[in-house]
């Protein structure tokens, strides 16, 4: 997929210009790429997040994705069907019964209360009224919302009015949801809590989700795979663990310079072969494990911890091995 903005802009995919930097392009044509040539498949139940400094074209992507903005070129496929080629009429449909976007803003309507605002997703839809209000009450018990049915947003919190704009995506039971920096306006420890809402939503739910974020962090936190994005381009897309472990290029590697290794690796990046004399008749734990969740542990013990994978043996860990993985050393 391919978005320029800017005169002839169609006229840019493919051709030399297309290769120049965004500066470049802008002084010779006035013409600049937001998307460039991105391509990627999201699995159903994936929460997969894109993220990138500002300007990397991480939410044109995304409205590009939703059609809030027309992509100058490429295809995009629900299913078998390119959403590019549906009329108003089909884009209508999905928008109202398979896509739900939340927004960094929430977009409440002020005069409503909350239950209000939620049962808005469904009325436009046409669904009677004790039909839409019962969908209400269900995700507002659902998001944590209980009691506040009848508040007006101005009478609520930032992440409680976050907690509407989510109940509100979710009250016509999309089949993909579109989340574009939706905490980002939030103070930390706010945030923080949004980010475990969504964590828990997504285990409760299985929703395919589409994550925007600039921030490396709640990418992390929140993400099945992370691409990151830079003037447009995709750099490198893989798991949490994959980024950390072995980032694609220098860019990559700023972004996951300050990320605790082991809070993200798994104990498959550090097993080893025993070197000669050392004893494997240890405790055994699984490669998926998470190096911070096996820490107490490995440093409890005066003998290596077997790592296997589905019973079959991988390596040794040590205390020595985690101490200088978190020391920096690895």
């Amino acid at each position: 997929m391919w978005k320029a903005f800017g005169p002839n802009a169609d006229k840019i995919i493919g051709s030399e210009d297309s290769k120049l930097s965004r500066s470049d392009l802008r002084a010779k044509t006035g013409n600049t790429i937001a998307v460039r040539d991105v391509s990627f498949d999201v699995t159903p139940g994936e929460v997969f997040v894109v993220m990138g400094l500002s300007g990397s074209g991480k939410s044109t992507l995304v409205r590009c994705m939703t059609r809030l903005i027309e992509p100058t070129s490429g295809n995009l496929f629900f299913g078998d069907e390119d959403i590019l080629k549906a009329d108003i009429k089909r884009l209508r449909e999905l928008r109202k019964t398979k896509f739900s976007m939340v927004f960094q803003h929430f977009g409440l309507l002020p005069h409503r209360k909350v239950i209000d605002n939620i049962a808005y997703s469904l009325e436009i839809n046409g669904i009677k009224k004790d039909k839409r209000y019962a969908r209400a009450n269900e995700v507002i018990e659902l998001v944590g919302l209980q009691g506040y049915a009848h508040a007006y947003p101005e009478q609520l919190s930032g992440g409680m009015q976050q907690r509407v704009g989510l109940a509100r995506a979710l009250a016509v039971d999309p089949e993909i949801m579109f989340l574009d920096e939706p905490f980002s306006a939030l103070d930390p420890l706010i945030r923080r809590d949004m980010q475990a809402e969504v964590i828990r939503l997504h285990h409760e739910l299985g929703k395919t989700m589409v994550f925007i974020t600039h921030d490396l962090a709640e990418a992390v936190k929140v993400g099945d795979r992370i691409a990151i994005m830079r003037d447009g381009a995709l750099v490198q897309i893989g798991t949490p663990e994959e980024l950390v472990a072995n980032p694609a290029d220098e860019y990559v590697a700023d972004f996951v310079r300050d990320v605790a290794k082991s809070h993200v690796l798994t104990l498959r990046y550090l097993a080893r072969p025993p070197k000669s004399g050392e004893v494997l008749d240890g405790p055994e734990l699984s490669a998926d494990t998470i190096i911070r969740d096996a820490c107490a542990l490995i440093v409890d013990q005066m003998r290596p911890v077997r790592v296997t994978d589905n019973g079959k043996a991988l390596g040794i860990v040590t205390s020595e091995d985690v101490l200088r993985l978190i020391s920096g050393t690895v």
